[in-house]
């Protein structure tokens, strides 16, 4: 569904991105991982045109989206929708209006928003007497599947994931998993998730590491713990030095007999 070949994007002469190659299956979790600041959230960013690349192509069913501006733009990146890091949602507006915004904002009328938002609710298993509360009166999980809510409004068949899961409790960690791995499946979704949280890999697909400006593994989540790729290896292990250069330059995997104490 979404190919991207040799994207790069520079910041004053700094390359967060410098030649990420990825190809983004349909109808799958695929989840990126990567230490912080390696360009997780700009490379998300690209891919639904809020960031714009220094040069490479970003694909979405053979469109680049690089490419396009206007409404053939428009209509390219309504098929995404985008989940915060922090919801994102508006505390002067209740939880209707958060959620039924884009919307509201085409002047729909409300009496035709309400049902589209209870069933939106009723999907990351929220109830309507919620409906008339302010963002400040829900707990941290709460918001979240309203942000999802939110971003389910528009019926899109590709989702980004920012960090969703920062700053919850474990319990509620694995409650958002569990609601994004059953709306992946149940509405045949592809998804993209941005997460530090190594739980994610229990309801993936595939597992992508960034590092260095680009992706240096790719494979499937349900043998991730046997991949002796050097980047993922020290990734997942949390292993505080990175791969280790051979005297023929050559890149191995780094273990507990390397680790000075």
């Amino acid at each position: 569904m979404i190919r991207i070949i040799d994207l790069k994007k520079n910041f004053d002469d700094f390359w967060v991105s410098n030649g990420v190659s990825l190809q983004i299956p349909e109808g799958k979790m695929t989840v990126i991982v990567g230490r912080s600041g390696t360009g997780k959230s700009v490379l998300l960013k690209q891919m639904i045109g809020l960031i714009q690349p220094t040069s490479g192509q970003i694909l979405v069913h053979n469109t680049d989206i690089t490419k396009i501006q206007g409404a053939l733009l428009t209509d390219a990146l309504q098929q995404f929708g985008y989940v915060f890091q922090f919801a994102a949602l508006l505390d002067s507006l209740n939880i209707l209006e958060n959620i039924g915004i884009t919307l509201l904002e085409k002047q729909t009328p409300l009496t035709k928003v309400l049902p589209i938002v209870k069933e939106k609710l009723a999907l990351v298993n929220l109830n309507e007497d919620i409906l008339y509360k302010y963002p400040s009166e829900l707990s941290g999980g709460m918001r979240k599947r309203v942000g999802l809510a939110r971003t389910m409004i528009t019926n899109p068949k590709i989702i980004l994931y920012d960090e969703p899961t920062t700053g919850l409790d474990p319990i509620t960690t694995k409650i958002i998993h569990e609601l994004m791995a059953d709306m992946q499946k149940n509405l045949h979704l592809t998804s993209v998730v941005i997460s530090h949280d190594l739980e994610i890999f229990k309801y993936a697909d595939y597992i992508a590491l960034l590092d260095e400006g680009q992706i240096q593994f790719f494979g499937p989540a349900a043998s991730i713990w046997e991949a002796n790729n050097p980047y993922i290896y020290q990734f997942i292990r949390g292993l505080p030095n990175g791969p280790i250069k051979t005297e023929g330059g050559q890149l191995k995997c780094q273990t507990k007999k390397h680790i000075k104490i």
